[in-house]
């Protein structure tokens, strides 16, 4: 208790590394830990790139109850829940509750709605979103245990469908929003944001954190800032910042679409089995792709008539050297593109939105991940390794590490499962 009291009242110049949903959320906690006095208390939050420009903002922002690791996600689930509510989060960030569901179907070969208007001109998604609703089509869906308002994949696809989660334990958020929203409020308590390169953490040959040294993005100049609490939140690049840090990259792509009429409120996975052949000649690469049997795309319709699809991750291009140097892939995403299309005629007949790729941290360890806590370096914490739940755990990921800072535990969680010091 003494010490926690002693950690809280001296001066102190914390650095968070990352500006993803991980450092976000700390800086913001940090500015609300009861001990916090901007007087004495000067948060640095250094990004290489920009805010959310990595997985936090191209994520799909799925929250759950049953998600992992169990002894934070209760913590982090209602804290999104609370941060909702006292900042206006349905509106400024998309959170709202929602229904999830896993999706067996069966894929159809992807050709464009032949459906035309009086003038002869193509008309989208009004052809087989119409069978949808005739009684022969309907006692499919019905059969195969589809919710009724989740009408928008074609009932001659649909095989079954099973509920993982209802919207007492599965909600949403848009990761862009919540992360540049978590950002703002902490430097409106007076967290400092530098767009810069860190090169080195002196450590004094790891007696404490003394410094961090980064190169500024726009003048290239070398600058060297005091510390006496560093948070290494850097995500796949973590273990850039720090080596010891157990901690790779695995690209990820995914896209948006504006649906062709508004689809309800579901996070869906699923499993789509393939036709033969399955393929269609693209604007990328004009030619046929190969294709497995079975591909599992996750699709979230999102507020605003959005949907969000992703596909599975590879290991094909290393980590690049920051956010803004990720490589996409465009036939990787037109191969989302195909899927979700080869199942639903609202996505298929829509707009997209969006191509991109991002790289989601993983711990290469048995222990899995994240790793939260100290390193063994007195004053250098480690937050990173979140994997595909960063955006669910982030909140509790912030609360844990204010506590961390100034009370010097963890207090709202226990944790020990993910000490850094178990595996560095």
């Amino acid at each position: 208790m003494a010490l926690a009291l002693a950690s809280a009242s001296e001066k102190k110049e914390i650095v968070i590394i990352g500006g993803g949903i991980i450092g976000c959320t700390s800086a913001y906690f940090l500015t609300r830990h009861p001990a916090y006095d901007p007087s004495k208390h000067n948060i640095t939050l250094l990004e290489a790139s920009k805010i959310a420009g990595g997985a936090s903002g191209k994520a799909g922002g799925l929250l759950a109850l049953w998600a992992y690791p169990t002894n934070i996600v209760p913590l982090s689930y209602r804290l999104h829940a609370e941060l909702a509510k006292e900042h206006g989060g349905e509106h400024r960030w998309g959170y709202r509750r929602i229904h999830c569901g896993q999706l067996s179907a069966k894929g159809r070969l992807n050709h464009s709605s032949t459906a035309k208007d009086k003038d002869g001109k193509p008309v989208k998604g009004d052809s087989v979103s119409l069978n949808k609703r005739d009684e022969k089509a309907l006692g499919k869906v019905v059969a195969a245990g589809i919710p009724k308002d989740l009408n928008w994949f074609a009932s001659e696809s649909v095989r079954s469908y099973s509920e993982m989660g209802d919207p007492d334990t599965t909600a949403q958020v848009h990761p862009y929003h919540f992360t540049t929203a978590m950002a703002e409020l902490a430097t409106e308590k007076g967290v400092g944001v530098i767009l810069g390169s860190v090169s080195g953490i002196d450590t004094a040959n790891g007696e404490g954190v003394r410094s961090v040294t980064y190169e500024d993005k726009e003048t290239k100049e070398i600058h060297t800032i005091p510390a006496t609490d560093v948070i290494i939140s850097a995500g796949p690049w973590t273990q850039r910042v720090y080596p010891p840090a157990p901690i790779s990259g695995m690209r990820a792509h995914s896209v948006t679409i504006t649906p062709s009429k508004p689809i309800s409120a579901y996070a869906i996975f699923t499993e789509i089995s393939l036709p033969p052949n399955f393929g269609q000649k693209d604007t990328f690469l004009k030619s046929k792709r190969p294709h497995g049997k079975t591909v599992t795309p996750e699709i979230y319709a999102r507020p605003n008539n959005e949907a969000y699809a992703c596909g599975e991750g590879d290991h094909l291009v290393p980590l690049p050297k920051t956010t803004e140097d990720v490589e996409t892939d465009m036939a990787r995403c037109q191969d989302i593109i195909d899927y979700v299309s080869s199942i639903s005629d609202e996505l298929r007949d829509g707009e997209v939105t969006a191509r991109q790729a991002c790289y989601l941290p993983n711990v290469a360890a048995a222990s899995g991940g994240p790793l939260i806590g100290q390193t063994g370096v007195k004053g250098l914490l480690l937050a990173a390794g979140h994997t595909c739940w960063g955006i669910q755990n982030g909140p509790g990921t912030g609360k844990l590490i204010s506590e961390l800072v100034f009370d010097g535990r963890a207090k709202s969680a226990s944790i020990g499962s993910l000490d850094p010091r178990k595996v560095l």
